[in-house]
């Protein structure tokens, strides 16, 4: 493996090198040609990754449980009433006791802050399944789709139509560290957070790319390769969701949207998809969709993230 990541946390894409980000999709690629041919890759025999749950999940723990496995270890479920995590315990002293047990932590929660302390005062690799703020194991898999489908990321456009949540921010930092052109729509009062949208300029100035923060889907998804949505109201804001869906009304994914697109333009979601709400069936099972593609490659990104740093 050409780049050393062993020991190191991934809590963030912008935390990541343009080395380290390829040499994942490297080992990924090559994990999932493993798998296809049943050649047994069992690189973590006798590990044990811990999975703390707080946010329920399909695609975070089925890959990351099976993924595991696959490598030759053990995955640990904790749910929300499993743990002292933060509640009889503080998240430093629960660390430093997983610490001793396992080999990685993978977490999915909803502060972002709780999986920053985490990795801060762990001694293994802390792997970020989820926060409100970020979801990076999501857009590195993104990544590789695109890759896998149009043999290169430099000069490609993805426009994010939607919230300015957890994935439009860590689209922002794929993008702009692999040198992709991305334009963002979302309604008044949901832009995606200045900091981290500052942070992508920096980044794309130096790739050579784009970041757009805009106000028209027209205007972003125009000759765009990509068009990339997500649901208008996340877990945990619920009671959000009527008054969501009158704001985000004009930012759904629909046939007469995607003609602005380029012809071959590839459609992508993270799931769960709230049909007829952000994204119409004429789109997300149209022959440009690689929504299932897409998920089935969280296991293989997933696999090779714990493979390098575990």
């Amino acid at each position: 493996m050409a780049v050393n990541m062993k020991g190191k946390d991934l809590i963030s894409i912008a935390d990541l090198t343009l080395e380290e980000i390829y040499e994942i999709f490297d080992v990924a690629h090559s994990l999932k040609q493993k798998l296809y041919t049943n050649e047994p890759h069992r690189y973590l025999e006798g590990k044990t990754l811990g999975m703390i749950f707080t946010k329920r999940s399909t695609r975070t723990r089925v890959s990351f449980e099976t993924g595991i496995y696959q490598l030759g270890g053990l995955g640990m479920y904790f749910g929300p009433n499993d743990l002292q995590l933060g509640k009889s315990e503080s998240i430093a002293d629960t660390a430093r006791v997983l610490s001793r047990y396992l080999n990685g932590i993978m977490i999915r929660t909803f502060d972002h802050n709780d999986v920053v302390e985490l990795a801060k005062y762990a001694d293994i690799p802390v792997i970020n399944g989820l926060t409100d703020l970020l979801h990076p194991c999501q857009v590195l898999t993104d990544l590789f789709t695109v890759l896998e489908k149009k043999r290169k990321l430099q000069g490609l456009k993805l426009a994010y139509i939607g919230d300015g949540n957890n994935m439009a921010h860590s689209l922002l930092n794929g993008c702009s560290k692999v040198g992709m052109n991305i334009a963002i729509a979302s309604p008044s009062g949901y832009k995606p957070n200045k900091e981290i949208v500052a942070n992508a300029k920096k980044f794309a100035a130096y790739m050579g790319s784009k970041v757009e923060i805009l106000d028209d889907p027209v205007a972003a998804v125009k000759n765009a390769d990509i068009v990339y949505t997500d649901v208008w109201a996340s877990m945990g804001q619920e009671e959000e969701a009527e008054e969501r869906r009158k704001k985000f009304a004009k930012f759904q994914v629909n046939p007469k949207l995607v003609k602005h697109a380029k012809e071959d333009y590839l459609f992508m979601h993270c799931l769960p998809a709230h049909r007829g709400e952000e994204v119409v069936d004429e789109v997300a099972d149209s022959p440009n969709s690689v929504i299932f593609d897409e998920a089935e490659n969280r296991l293989h990104v997933q696999k090779a993230i714990m493979a390098l740093v575990m």
